[in-house]
């Protein structure tokens, strides 16, 4: 009998449809993960299902409707079904076995996990596809796996990819991506990454004593905060603009998608992105290298968002260098990290 290997790939989530009532299920089931809202259990579901998904779900699925293909669905639910796809013809079936699931909504680990318990797979490698490291999205998922397991008679060999931020292959995917636009043209290069609640980081400092204490302290991955997910943006972001020859005056690194009035990762993307409107700036390029895939916030976010709130300072553009969705260099990479 031949030993396969199980590979499974894990995104965030997307809602079934851009209905309402999909959207709000999804949102749900999404803020109330004690990773991503870490409050203590009855004060998150009273905050999430009482306030913050009532009062969001209608407007999210506005934007989820302008982001919808009508044909293949979900952007980040397609781009990550192509990618998986991909894997398994690079990686050939005798050996692996690809799959896909997304930690929130459809496909759910739950059901993904079944069919490689069915299948008797061997080994189990989970690769969360988020290339920086963070308890609210690797860390969740990595949780949810083992939630599911331990409950299974026979557990197979089971391995976690934590993080990628720094691996030759991925970083040359991105590079490929920003070398289809000529530099020249642009007047501003922004690396923007998804953001997180500052308090995230603190609790995952165990010194208590380098997390955000100055404005140097995620420069250099070190011992102390290797593990730090804002410190590990920032070597994505140098490890880019060395392989694309940016001085450093060209481009800027900022956090987006901040939810609520706590402090979270500085600087924020709306607050620099006027200030380079008012420096002059007319054109920008944006990377989102914390997204390997298109989805609501690179695509809606950034393309509309950002780009009214530019234009309402006096920019002119924005062009958004696309995620690395199922491009054969990401493949590559992916292949490189699952099978090392």
């Amino acid at each position: 009998m031949i030993k396969k290997t199980g590979i499974l790939l894990v995104n965030l989530g997307t809602p079934d449809s851009p209905s309402n009532g999909d959207v709000f299920k999804y949102l749900n089931e999404f803020l109330t993960d004690g990773r991503v809202i870490d409050y203590p259990w009855l004060s998150r579901q009273l905050l999430v299902r009482g306030i913050i998904v009532p009062a969001r779900y209608r407007n999210s699925a506005k934007t989820y409707k302008e982001i919808w293909d009508k044909e293949k669905g979900s952007p980040l639910l397609y781009h990550t079904k192509e990618l998986a796809e991909k894997v398994q013809q690079r990686l050939g079936d005798t050996h692996y076995s690809v799959a896909f699931a997304m930690r929130y909504q459809n496909p759910s680990l739950q059901s993904v996990l079944e069919q490689f318990r069915k299948a008797q797979v061997n080994k189990i490698v989970v690769l969360p596809l988020f290339p920086q490291y963070s308890s609210a999205c690797n860390g969740s998922v990595i949780q949810k796996v083992q939630e599911i397991t331990a409950k299974w008679l026979t557990i197979p060999d089971l391995s976690y990819i934590h993080h990628f931020y720094d691996n030759e292959l991925f970083i040359d995917a991105f590079v490929a991506q920003g070398k289809k636009y000529d530099f020249s043209k642009f007047d501003h290069i922004l690396f923007s990454y998804h953001g997180l609640p500052a308090r995230h980081l603190k609790n995952g400092d165990i010194t208590q004593k380098h997390c955000l204490q100055n404005k140097d302290c995620c420069s250099v991955i070190t011992e102390i905060n290797q593990h730090c997910y804002r410190a590990q943006c920032y070597a994505t972001t140098q490890l880019i603009v060395d392989k694309l020859n940016l001085s450093k005056n060209q481009y800027s690194v900022s956090f987006q998608s901040r939810l609520g009035k706590e402090i979270w990762l500085e600087p924020y993307t709306v607050d620099v992105i006027p200030q380079l409107a008012k420096e002059g700036k007319k054109k920008l390029l944006i990377f989102s290298p914390a997204f390997v895939a298109d989805c609501l916030e690179t695509l809606y976010e950034i393309r509309t968002e950002y780009l009214e709130l530019f234009e309402q300072y006096g920019g002119e553009s924005i062009t958004l260098v696309e995620s690395l969705n199922s491009e054969d260099k990401w493949v590559d990479a992916i292949v490189d990290i699952v099978t090392k």
